[in-house]
């Protein structure tokens, strides 16, 4: 019997993905839950499985395709019985022989009545006027002379040529608003940014306010009622140097790449976080003494299937200076003008892969201890790396750590991970000279990188934020003290 698999509702708000690899073709002997392809998803990179034994008859996918939930992906010949699923398929050429038999009738059948209403109308337009046709037309039929209805469309073209020009008259004489302008200063910097000029734009907003998606509308139009007078505006959209012929540009050959799904999540993603307003605190954490007790208790984590690392250390950490600290726990509804605070502590760490960034996120953190930290950090960054992670596991964040020291680096500006307002970026620990007791003492560094959405902090909250984490590595016992 000829099994036809789709593919399967993959998870939460997952509708489509790209096929990255197909392991079977048309003739492969196939076992249940054996990988028959790679599918890569907004989310996370997963293979699919067969759904029973049998042999492939056909493969209606392919690489690089992408394809949605509940399309044909291959059949399957499990080798029980097939009379059934022949007969249907003998029937199935007959109504399709027999469909375009019948639309080719009526596609016949409509063209000539057509054929017959406009030859009297192109005699007409011959040896009569314009205006004779149009009154003969409705006469004939109800419905609306052409010319008059060319005559209505060119009227509202020639009242939206006009409809920007008047709006302006109500404002200063240089297109700037005369009075107060209804829009909040995110918008108005919005509107110097997208370079549309914020008196000319109708508010929707209540009392007529000006909403960032009317600035929005009103740069989409932009362009369209700049190209009447002179058609090289397309040509600006694209980058500098670009040609029209594929391959090269100004100065040379280039070569161009769709992007992966992850990829485009990513740059939707940080478009998206980059409108809140970023501040970056810096600081130092002197972990001398604790890399001492990472090395004393890392065979230990080791054995337990885990590794005792500086990132897994700071997840603990985190996770206390978030219930220290609520306010970094939490996310903004401007809608509504509201601030929701998350009474759980789930934290992603961000995890480079072939693929692009990857945000596992380690569900109730401040629960578990720097062993569980370490274990959970170790199983998710390696499903990470081999395309095992799923949807699941990368949702439900509430706080980040980016941790670049493997790699190198002094600081850096990590940027929010929507709908989150802070992620704390670690770079690499260096032996440096510090002033302690009257004397210069050798200590390792840790650079430490706090950005937050100044919206709901504070600068001086932020820095209270990360002299807490740093402390804390510092000062051991007061993680148990106050943690």
């Amino acid at each position: 019997m000829a099994i036809e698999f789709k593919l399967p509702d993959l998870g939460e708000d997952i509708e489509t993905g790209d096929v990255t690899t197909v392991f079977v073709s048309a003739g492969d002997k196939v076992t249940k839950d054996q990988a028959l392809m790679e599918l890569e998803t907004d989310k996370a990179a997963l293979e699919i499985p067969s759904p029973a034994d049998g042999v492939i008859k056909d493969v209606h996918v392919k690489a690089g395709e992408t394809i949605k939930v509940g399309q044909l992906l291959v059949t399957i010949d499990d080798g029980e019985g097939g009379g059934e699923s022949k007969a249907e398929e003998k029937e199935q050429p007959e109504k399709k022989k027999a469909e375009p038999q019948k639309t080719e009738t009526k596609e016949e059948k409509k063209p000539a009545k057509e054929v017959k209403a406009e030859e009297p109308e192109e005699e007409k337009e011959e040896t009569e006027e314009k205006s004779a046709a149009p009154e003969e037309a409705e006469k004939e039929k109800t419905e609306e002379p052409e010319p008059e209805s060319e005559e209505e469309e060119k009227k509202p073209e020639r009242e939206a040529k006009k409809a920007p020009e008047k709006e302006p008259r109500k404002t200063d004489e240089g297109g700037v608003a005369s009075g107060i302008i209804p829009a909040s200063p995110t918008v108005r910097r919005l509107a110097r940014e997208l370079g549309v000029d914020i008196g000319k734009v109708k508010g929707t907003g209540p009392g007529g306010r000006i909403t960032e998606e009317n600035l929005k509308r009103g740069e989409e139009k932009k362009p369209a009622v700049e190209v009447k007078p002179g058609a090289p505006e397309p040509a600006e959209e694209k980058p500098a140097g670009i040609d029209s012929e594929p391959g090269s540009d100004k100065w040379g050959p280039v070569e161009s790449a769709p992007m992966t799904k992850v990829r485009k999540l990513t740059a939707e993603r940080l478009s998206q976080a980059w409108k809140a307003p970023h501040v970056t605190q810096h600081d130092k954490a002197d972990i001398t003494e604790m890399e001492k007790l990472r090395k004393q208790y890392g065979k230990d984590v080791a054995e337990a299937g885990g590794k005792l690392t500086m990132t897994s250390i700071i997840l603990k950490i985190a996770a206390s200076a978030l219930k220290a600290f609520p306010q970094f726990n939490a996310s903004i509804d401007m809608e509504n003008s509201r601030i929701i605070y998350k009474k759980y502590y789930n934290i992603g760490v961000a995890v480079d892969t072939d693929r692009g960034l990857l945000v596992p996120v380690i569900r109730d953190a401040d629960r578990k201890n720097i062993e569980e930290l370490s274990v959970d950090l170790s199983v998710l960054s390696e499903k990470a790396r081999t395309k095992k992670i799923t949807a699941p596991e990368l949702q439900g964040g509430t706080f980040t750590i980016s941790n670049l020291g493997g790699i190198g680096g002094t600081y850096f500006t990590p940027v929010l991970n929507a709908p989150e307002v802070a992620i704390l970026g670690v770079s690499r620990a260096v032996i440096e000279a510090v002033y302690i007791d009257g004397q210069f003492q050798p200590r390792l560094m840790l650079p430490l990188s706090l950005s937050y959405d100044h919206r709901l902090i504070d600068g001086a909250d932020a820095a209270r934020f990360v002299r807490w984490i740093a402390e804390a590595l510092e000062e051991p016992f007061k993680l148990s003290l106050e943690g």
